[in-house]
């Protein structure tokens, strides 16, 4: 079991972009090779942290401009070299627009490279559906070699860089650009290939990451007031994926709901579809984004359009139980 945030903790809220320049400099810090390559978005990133930490550390932000093709290709060279090298950008040009170098340079090869944008999903709010990247994990995940994290908030998204540091090889680190309630302790430790258990319940199993933690874990509590016990799993790891954990949460429930800030094809939902239809077949409900592009709006206006928010996940949990 993890150390969840304390009530007082709960009500401060950080974007997961904002752990992304402090923790590269903790990392420096500790004698890590850590550098950064960016595609001109610096400040957005928060990589312009890390540079701004020490002089030295200057030299080890690298600022390609608006060139995510580019970006990627010297974040593979550098690895060459010995270094730990993290790229920038929002994710909708992070992964989508350098998707054939990540692949064929990066991934191919099995390179120490971390992909670890910002500005992913609807958190974007009123850029837009050119900028709400949500097919993301989709593409990183189909990719031979890459790890892909989702980190539900500032401290996980801290743990989660710092774990892809210590991860030899291509991985994927998913941030936001909205600020969201803690979930974990500020000093969270969370291991790759791992999910957990949250909160504990026996009548159905609700897997989650990202910020729809915060939704999952609200649902639950306005299901435990109509009787309904919910267990809400964090599967912050959604390559590999934690079957283990999920598995023995089903067995005990019989059904489960899925809920993530992501296209309903290729991420998480389709993760533990596969897991279940190979292992134990049980009904199973999706929240997330139904096959369409974003749109402009407040991150919370935008999760209840798209039918994300705690609402919808307790929906879900009614339906799926009368099909248990």
């Amino acid at each position: 079991m993890v150390t969840l945030a304390s009530a007082e903790q709960a009500q401060v809220r950080k974007a997961t972009r904002a752990a992304f320049g402090p923790t590269l400099v903790e990392l420096a810090d500790e004698g890590l090779p850590v550098v950064a390559v960016d595609a001109d978005l610096t400040g957005s990133t928060t990589t312009k942290k890390f540079a701004d930490a020490k002089p030295e550390y200057e030299a080890r932000l690298f600022n390609c401009g608006i060139a995510e093709q580019n970006m990627i290709d010297v974040a593979a060279g550098l690895s060459l070299t010995g270094n730990i090298a993290f790229t920038g950008s929002f994710a909708v040009f992070g992964t989508g627009r350098a998707y054939d170098q990540i692949r064929n340079t990066v991934c191919y090869s099995n390179l120490n490279v971390k992909v670890a944008p910002t500005h992913a999903g609807v958190s974007v709010g009123p850029d837009g559906g050119s900028h709400q990247m949500l097919e993301d994990v989709s593409l990183m995940r189909g990719l031979p070699n890459m790890r892909v994290l989702v980190p539900a908030d500032y401290a996980a998204a801290r743990a989660a860089l710092r774990l892809a540091a210590q991860t030899p090889g291509p991985v994927y680190v998913r941030m936001g650009r909205a600020s969201v309630p803690c979930v974990y302790a500020e000093d969270v430790q969370l291991e790759l290939g791992r999910a957990y258990v949250l909160r504990e319940g026996t009548d159905v199993t609700i897997v989650a990451n990202g910020v729809e933690i915060r939704e999952a874990l609200a649902a639950a509590e306005t299901l435990a007031e109509q009787g309904v016990s919910a267990e809400v799993i964090d599967a912050f790891s959604v390559k590999p994926l934690d079957t283990e954990t999920i598995l023995a949460s089903v067995a005990k429930t019989g059904c489960c709901v899925v809920a993530e800030e992501h296209s309903v094809i290729g991420g998480l939902c389709s993760a533990v579809s596969e897991c279940l239809a190979q292992n134990s077949p049980v009904p199973a409900e999706f929240v997330a984004v139904k096959d369409r592009f974003g749109k402009s709006g407040e991150f919370d206006e935008l999760l209840a359009y798209f039918g994300l928010d705690a609402a919808s996940i307790v929906d879900a949990v009614k339906k799926v139980i009368t099909r248990r």
